[in-house]
């Protein structure tokens, strides 16, 4: 039997009945009461900049808060880290309350699956093209102890910061974060052409650096039980890149061998001693 995915969802209850707020079209959608947000909820007790959704390859979608005064809350528990969400979740922003809705597959009828195929088929082979990129993967070192040395409340506005920095950095230097991992970020650069100009890499470098400052930084932000560090892994090569969004909010996901590796690399710098790991063709 032929199975189609339902259309996952946020439910708004509002003055006038119930809102559907589609998580369709992209791979990333933020919140807040600022109007450069893809949902807009105007509750005074919601930050500009609130929090964050992002679907992943396995199908699950995450929530992230983005160092909010006020927090997110999953069934009335504070996210500190990005949390995997279930179908039928309460999600807290201020006084607005949401639900989530990822239903399960339900059944297709015969005379249905050969477009329903077609049209995925078509999707694929229009929104997927095979470039070269480099992949830059970076996260917190011990971010497990501080975790457990740190209140709840000040990790979750320290790692939203964090999060919320690493992505108006990566774009600062002609990039995208494609993930936000636990306490990692990974960001994409997409060449134009067979080989990496130095310019290109100049900027990748100057983007770690950045974050590598921005990260000490948050000592002096936030009362935190001893100074951040960060690890990172730099990767290119060939991958299969695509673009979920539409025109004016493009939004690109890359795919393979390329990304795994550049993942492998950042967690071979805690067994080396060091605090960057290059890939050979980098």
């Amino acid at each position: 039997m032929v199975t189609t995915q339902p259309v996952p969802h946020l439910l708004l209850r509002t003055d006038s009945g119930y809102r559907r707020l589609l998580l369709t079209g992209s791979n990333c959608w933020t919140i807040g009461r600022s109007e450069d947000n893809n949902f807009v909820l105007p509750d005074r007790w919601i930050s500009r900049n609130h929090a964050m959704l992002q679907f992943m390859e396995n199908g699950e979608f995450y929530l992230i808060d983005l160092g909010s005064r006020n927090g997110s809350f999953v069934n009335d528990r504070r996210v500190s880290i990005p949390v995997t969400l279930n179908n039928g979740d309460r999600l807290t922003f201020g006084q607005t309350e949401l639900e989530f809705y990822c239903p399960a597959p339900k059944p297709l009828d015969d005379d249905d699956s050969e477009k329903s195929e077609a049209r995925d088929f078509t999707a694929t082979a229009t929104l997927h093209i095979r470039r070269l990129i480099s992949v830059l993967v970076i996260d917190i070192r011990n971010f497990t102890v501080l975790t457990r040395q740190l209140d709840e409340k000040v990790l979750s506005e320290m790692i939203g910061t964090w999060f919320r920095h690493a992505g108006d950095i990566i774009r600062e230097h002609g990039s995208w974060v494609d993930k936000y991992i636990g306490d990692a970020v990974m960001a994409v650069w997409i060449h134009g052409t067979q080989e990496v100009s130095d310019d290109e890499m100049l900027r990748i470098m100057k983007a770690l650096s950045a974050m590598h400052k921005m990260t000490s930084d948050l000592y002096n932000l936030y009362p935190l039980p001893f100074p951040l560090r960060i690890g990172a892994g730099i990767n290119t090569g060939y991958a299969m890149v695509g673009n979920t969004g539409s025109g004016d909010r493009p939004d690109y996901t890359a795919l393979g061998d390329t990304v795994n590796a550049a993942f492998r690399l950042e967690t071979s710098t805690k067994q080396i001693g060091k605090d960057v790991a290059v890939g050979k063709s980098t």
